[in-house]
């Protein structure tokens, strides 16, 4: 997911996308722990679009404590 996408998502579906991507990120690690390392690219990607929503919902929560000063 490009980060442009995700900064049109609103706060809830950023909270929603984020716990999914949390959810498939602990499937493929249990999956690649049990020898199947299909989902290595998977994986990696999923690590990064999660990053880019952390960093998102944190751009966002500064922003918010900046205007309330």
């Amino acid at each position: 997911m490009q980060a442009d996408k995700v900064r049109q998502l609103d706060d809830k579906e950023l909270g929603v996308k984020l716990a999914e991507a949390g959810e498939q990120l602990f499937r493929l690690r249990f999956q690649m722990s049990m020898g199947q390392m299909d989902g290595l690219k998977k994986y990696r990607e999923l690590k990064k679009d999660r990053a880019r929503m952390l960093t998102v919902r944190r751009e966002r929560e500064r922003a918010a404590a900046k205007d309330t000063k």
